[in-house]
């Protein structure tokens, strides 16, 4: 699919992406980046250096820090995709809601047309404190449902985005994606790489690929999001005048059970697989311990990350894979405006998987 017309070089559109290189701001740089945009990457560290892209060195929780990186520069889209893990919810509304509420004052005057802010479905689910365990909207679920009864840092986010929105004159699109599978290296969520250093771990060790979670998402519809498609539906709904101002769902378009997909992953990788048992059996739990065999198995392989903690997020995966909740999302409303974009959850991983074999992160 095209995606926003008329953004060829030299179209005056510059994009600033916060967390440039996380999984979700990794795929933006490169989506648009390969669309011609002027990039504005905004890390805390930077990245690698590549045409087309200026890294800004940043503290997302500090103002003055913001403000003095971004005091020269004009970016006309700001793709916000950074966020902050705390102890609790109300840390986690008190930091990540002032990140972007900072970032955003540091752009007041400036010329900017749009911000899309990459959510998730915590929205539908409720945090961490409370995850999938209150009263919650039927699946598939449907942007319009009302907000959950709890406290929230995405709700407080959005509420951020608004306010500004209304002062400094900018349409803004949010995205709420499930579980984003994509490039990136220590990054706090990111099943794609905990997966592949579980199966590579378990096959070093000679033992079966375990299937950690619960019996509802073994058996269950679930669906996932790429994050090569997250950046197009950011870029398609930056750039269309009929998704300006709205909330989105963003998933592949898929949908698959954990019994069928997982015996995919395990073939991938050539070891041996067990489904789900009778009880979840957590990641937290079985791969404690294993930090040595990482470093062994990178050494011999001449891996580029010998810290099994910069790869895998045990917890993140545990969670997502142990709901008793079927997961399914609906893109009915991207779909009536005009977004067609779908991506085949099998596809993404194997892509995802082929991709840090050739960058020496997996065996």
């Amino acid at each position: 699919m095209t995606i926003g017309s008329g953004t060829a070089a030299g179209s005056g559109r510059r994009a600033l992406v916060v967390g440039a290189t996380g999984i979700a701001g990794s795929a933006l740089v490169d989506t648009l980046v390969g669309e011609g945009w002027e990039v504005l990457a905004l890390s805390r560290r930077p990245g690698p250096e590549r045409s087309g892209v200026k890294w800004l060195s940043a503290d997302l929780t500090s103002a003055d820090s913001l403000a003095a990186a971004l005091a020269p520069e004009n970016p006309s889209h700001v793709f916000f995709t950074a966020w902050s893990r705390r102890a609790t919810e109300e840390e986690n509304i008190a930091v990540n809601a002032a990140m972007l509420r900072d970032l955003l004052a540091a752009l007041r005057g400036k010329k900017v047309a749009h911000v899309a802010l990459m959510t998730g479905l915590k929205h539908y689910l409720g945090p961490f404190e409370a995850y999938a365990a209150g009263e919650m909207p039927d699946t598939p679920f449907h942007e319009e449902e009302p907000r959950l009864p709890v406290r929230n840092f995405y709700y407080a986010q959005e509420d951020e985005l608004w306010a500004a929105a209304e002062e400094q004159g900018f349409t803004w699109s949010v995205h709420r994606a499930h579980t984003v599978i994509g490039h990136a290296v220590g990054n706090a969520m990111n099943m794609g790489l905990t997966l592949a250093a579980q199966a590579t771990l378990c096959r070093d060790s000679g033992q079966p690929f375990v299937f950690p979670g619960s019996e509802t998402q073994w058996n269950g519809l679930t669906d996932m999001t790429d994050a090569g498609l997250l950046a197009e539906h950011m870029l398609w709904a930056a750039t269309t005048p009929a998704a300006a101002n709205e909330a989105f769902n963003i998933v592949n378009g898929d949908v698959f059970r954990w019994r069928w997909m997982w015996p995919q992953l395990a073939a991938y990788f050539g070891v041996e697989w067990e489904g789900y048992q009778g009880e979840p059996r957590p990641l937290e739990r079985s791969m404690a311990g294993r930090e040595d065999q990482w470093r062994r198995i990178a050494e011999k392989n001449n891996l580029r990350e010998p810290d099994l903690d910069r790869v895998a997020s045990w917890w993140h995966t545990d969670g997502d894979l142990g709901r008793n909740i079927e997961v399914v999302t609906d893109m009915g409303k991207s779909r009536d405006a005009g977004f067609t974009g779908y991506r085949r959850t099998l596809d993404a991983f194997t892509s995802l998987f082929d991709r840090y074999r050739a960058e020496n992160l997996i065996p």
